[in-house]
């Protein structure tokens, strides 16, 4: 049930962090990996890890928030691999500001970036994998979909836009045996916490007590979930919203 052999996925963002985590687990199952993102040299080290685990991965340049590109991404994976069945919707930005602090044009970039970006991609993904009879969307949410960050409202915002696109993309399209889901990341050891521990005094004490699991995520912690609903295994999970945050939500 979990056999990805000659499946073929992109992953957005997948050069870094939890999309490479997720890539990681999409590859060791068998699958084709497009590795998109704009950092062409950071994508390029993904593709190498990659096809050291076994996946004919390659790597294409994208720019989400720019229609004209996600499009020319979808086709030129159905050029160069034959078809498309996996996306997962793991690009995004974070500006860490109180709202009374934040331009407009930040959050524009954020909401951009994070919920218009997956719009487009998965807009733009749904024609090739109706034409294959099915497919599988993956949206990276967030717990702070659930929780209000004061330190982050565009962010906030539009990891709840993701959860709600979610469900919309997944009762439209049930009947193309498109199943959609979404992710809801904790505090997971990257890039973008880092900086935020650097920013937040204190925030890496908090995250360490209220976690049952005791420890920060990695982005490994992603890969089985990812593989989960990119197989099978999932043909009848459509529309729900899965943490994996270490029992972090969980917490009263």
């Amino acid at each position: 049930m979990f056999d990805l052999t000659g499946r073929v996925a992109i992953v957005t963002g997948g050069n870094g962090g939890i999309g490479l985590g997720m890539a990681r687990g999409l590859a060791k199952a068998g699958a084709r990996v497009v590795v998109a993102a704009r950092n062409e040299e950071k994508s390029n080290a993904a593709v190498r890890d990659l096809r050291a685990l076994g996946s004919d991965s390659l790597a294409i340049t994208v720019d989400v928030t720019d229609e004209r590109s996600v499009d020319a991404l979808m086709k030129e994976t159905v050029k160069r691999c034959g078809r498309l069945d996996i996306l997962i919707n793991n690009a995004g930005i974070n500006i860490q500001k109180p709202a009374h602090e934040l331009g407009l044009k930040e959050w524009q970039q954020v909401m951009d970036t994070n919920l218009t970006g997956a719009f487009l991609c998965s807009r733009s993904a749904y024609p090739y994998m109706k034409s294959l009879g099915g497919g599988k969307i993956i949206n990276v949410g967030s717990m702070m979909s659930i929780f209000g960050p004061s330190h982050a409202p565009a962010y906030g915002a539009s990891k709840g836009g993701i959860v709600q696109l979610t469900k919309s993309l997944a009762v439209a399209w049930a009947n193309d045996n498109i199943q959609v889901n979404v992710v809801l990341p904790g505090w997971v050891d990257t890039d973008l916490t880092r900086r935020a521990r650097e920013k937040i005094q204190g925030l890496n004490e908090r995250v360490l007590a209220r976690s049952p699991s005791g420890r920060w995520g990695n982005i490994d912690d992603f890969a089985g979930v990812a593989v989960f609903l990119a197989s099978t295994a999932s043909m009848f999970v459509t529309g729900t919203a899965i943490p994996v945050d270490g029992g972090y939500s969980s917490v009263a």
